[in-house]
């Protein structure tokens, strides 16, 4: 087993529980790391025996385009779009974070971080 990881992916999106955060957007970061069986793709040195990072990171991109309320939401739905179309994904782990989120201070990040595996 492997552990792949993308990390300090970045989008503007929509996601917030106030209406304005879902009309004008901010910014999020997201991190996932994927525990993937990678003893072919160690010998073969071949794409097709492990999980495409670009193909991950499309996944991704696509559930950070649909505007939700909640980062836990957003965090699901990523992990579980991961898991239906990577077979070979045994499980994940995503951490979603809203950059610079509005609450009455000075405060980098707020995050939602969740694990979700095949069993």
């Amino acid at each position: 087993m492997a552990t792949i990881g993308l990390e300090d992916l970045r989008f503007y999106a929509f996601h917030g529980c106030f209406e304005e955060e879902r009309a004008i957007g901010t910014h999020f970061r997201v991190d996932v790391w994927l525990e993937v069986d990678t003893n072919s793709a160690q010998q073969s040195d071949n794409l097709d025996d492990t999980v495409s990072y670009l193909s991950v990171y499309q996944t991704i991109k696509k559930e950070m385009e649909t505007p939700s309320k909640l980062l836990e939401n957003v965090s699901e739905r990523i992990g579980k779009a991961v898991l239906d179309l990577y077979p070979t994904v045994t499980s994940v782990r995503v951490k979603v974070s809203k950059l610079n989120p509005p609450l009455g201070g000075q405060v980098g990040a707020a995050s939602v971080c969740l694990e979700k595996s095949r069993n």
